[in-house]
């Protein structure tokens, strides 16, 4: 698939923008502060309805402004779409299709597929879960965008309990705030059994490429593993059923420790995924390069499972080969060879490398 146009209004430094793209490799080039980087996240914003940098939409609306505007020309399939996304700083953002309002934004998830690696992917080996779930959620809506649902779902649940939770404190519950917990607990478990098996069953596919792309960056045979980790979880199967059961001891085995604390304690908001390089945790023995090549792994992991349920995503390195070495930079050239539309930043054009220097796009 491809992005044949994009149009950016007061969405972060741009004013008033148009782009055109080409398929194959674009490289936008640009001096730090230019705004290449706010280019590639307004694209992948249309995948996931979500930045890569930030967790909220706010700081994507231009300073002074109440609502940003991002719109594209998509092909797929033979096929063009116009989309288009406004950004609000108060209330909901709205969506269009083919100038046609749609009920939610999400409803146009799954017309765009895109996979982005930057420099902030670092944090999938180096820093805390939350950008570990978030990297196999991104990727869960893109595999079935009703996942997005699901898990604004379990969100909402999840806010409902915790409030019930903080508002007892210590006390005891009285037998009416303990089936209202008891309801919660029911929605919890139903919408958050869900995500888990969804988070199963794409770590189920994604197992194959990630350790032979980890491989191929690495150039050695260690072998990189992504396993799901959760201090509740005791079934090993992918099927509902039994992650509900699981879920719902949990629950009850821990409902005494949560009424003290004010909090939920178990479920898909506190689990991990696990990185392991050659046996040993990632997080706290790989190198810098090893990292490097790790979450890059974890990303053309995604891009290859997408490609064979769809056409090729939109594949975007935001400046990422200034950071790799010399066998790092070919290995990678030779990864996204032949992908229908590469989008790579960088700072100077000297930071690309040569095969990739067809089409360049020149930020003054």
């Amino acid at each position: 698939m491809q992005i044949k146009s994009l149009s950016l209004r007061d969405f972060r430094n741009h004013q008033d923008e148009q782009f055109t793209f080409s398929p194959g490799v674009t490289a936008i080039i640009g001096r730090n502060g230019r705004g290449k980087t706010n280019i590639v996240e307004a694209v992948n914003y249309f995948a996931t309805l979500g930045s890569h940098r930030v967790s909220q939409d706010t700081p994507l609306i231009r300073w002074g402004c109440q609502e940003a505007q991002i719109a594209a020309l998509v092909q797929k399939h033979d096929r063009q779409a116009n989309v288009g996304i406004t950004l609000r700083a108060s209330g909901s953002n709205k969506v269009t299709l083919n100038d046609n309002k749609l009920t939610r934004p999400r409803d146009v998830l799954g017309l765009v597929h895109a996979v982005i690696f930057a420099p902030e992917d670092l944090e999938l080996v180096r820093r805390e879960p939350a950008a570990r779930r978030r990297y196999v959620d991104d990727f869960c809506t893109q595999l079935t965008p009703r996942f997005a649902g699901v898990r604004l779902d379990y969100d909402r649940t999840l806010k409902q309990r915790n409030s019930l939770l903080k508002s007892h404190g210590r006390r005891e519950m009285s037998a009416s705030a303990l089936a209202t917990l008891e309801a919660w607990d029911e929605q919890l478990v139903d919408f958050g059994s869900q995500v888990v098996s969804h988070r199963l069953n794409a770590l189920h596919q994604l197992k194959e490429p990630i350790d032979a792309h980890g491989k191929m960056l690495s150039g050695d045979t260690e072998p990189l593993l992504a396993t799901y980790n959760s201090s509740w979880l005791k079934t090993d199967g992918m099927d509902v059923e039994s992650v509900q059961a699981d879920f719902r001891a949990a629950l009850v085995e821990r409902r005494r420790e949560e009424v003290d604390r004010g909090l939920t304690l178990v479920g898909p908001h506190r689990d991990d995924i696990e990185l392991t390089l050659s046996g040993m945790p990632a997080k706290e023995y790989s190198s810098h390069g090893q990292s490097w090549s790790v979450a890059l792994a974890l990303r053309l992991a995604t891009f290859t499972i997408l490609r064979q349920h769809d056409d090729d995503p939109i594949l975007i390195l935001d400046d990422v080969f200034a950071e790799l070495d010399r066998k790092r930079r070919t290995r990678l050239v030779s990864a996204v060879s032949g992908v229908e539309q590469v989008m790579i930043t960088a700072a100077v054009l000297e930071d690309v490398p040569s095969e990739l220097q067809s089409y360049q796009m020149v930020l003054d």
